[in-house]
């Protein structure tokens, strides 16, 4: 009798857990990559229209942004051009320690979500499925233009790649990818015509867990982005 109770507590306790005696494991599946449209290579903006015209920009409109946009600012950002694997912005020793995330809140074709930008396969992996934009913006200290970006770009950096090869001044080199990567996203706005401003003031801590990061990330920048 002692037996067959005992039996009988293991498979409700089995049960509880999602297992089943005798039942293969289910393994988890790969996270799935929303691939974004193509980047374009050109431009009606040159490169010395859109360091005139560089702003930063704080209000924004309600008109959603286009995925196109959306892929062209990431891709800014830390898109790969070359076959070997660099990408649009300078990194010490080609080690790229930058994460980039996206707070979506208003883009046509894309759901409200938190995602993290995949360079590789120039695509994104949805971390949270929900619209953060407005606990970022408390977090940023109550910016508003945190929230009323239809996108919050959030750059994130994992200093260890980089400084276990140049030590404790890989940190300097961190924060100059960032720069580079930042000024990209700003010309890029730019030229197409978006508002955009960079953002540094928050809670590293309260920014890491909305987000949905890892321990090893430290947010440098949140950039709202959206139509002027």
């Amino acid at each position: 009798m002692k037996i067959k109770v005992l039996l009988v507590l293991a498979v409700a306790i089995l049960s509880s857990l999602g297992c089943t005696p005798g039942a293969t494991p289910s393994i988890p599946s790969e996270p799935t990559v929303i691939t974004l449209p193509e980047p374009r290579l050109t431009s009606e903006v040159s490169v010395e229209e859109a360091l005139v015209q560089r702003r930063s920009v704080r209000e924004y409109s309600t008109t959603p942004l286009l995925l196109d946009e959306v892929s062209q600012l990431l891709w800014a950002a830390q898109g790969i051009t070359s076959e070997w694997g660099g990408r649009t912005a300078p990194s010490a020793g080609a080690l790229y320690p930058l994460e980039v995330y996206l707070a979506v809140g208003n883009v046509d074709g894309l759901a409200p979500a938190v995602y993290r930008y995949d360079p590789k396969e120039h695509g994104l992996v949805i971390i949270k499925d929900e619209d953060v934009r407005g606990r970022l913006a408390d977090a940023a200290l109550g910016q508003n233009c945190v929230e009323h970006g239809a996108i919050d770009i959030v750059v994130a950096a994992v200093y260890e790649r980089t400084t276990k090869k140049y030590g404790y001044r890989g940190v300097r080199y961190v924060h100059m990818e960032a720069g580079h990567a930042a000024q990209n996203i700003y010309l890029q706005a730019t030229a197409l015509d978006l508002g955009v401003v960079t953002v540094g003031a928050f809670h590293d801590s309260k920014v890491r867990a909305i987000i949905g990061m890892g321990e090893d990330e430290v947010p440098l920048y949140i950039i709202p982005v959206g139509k002027k």
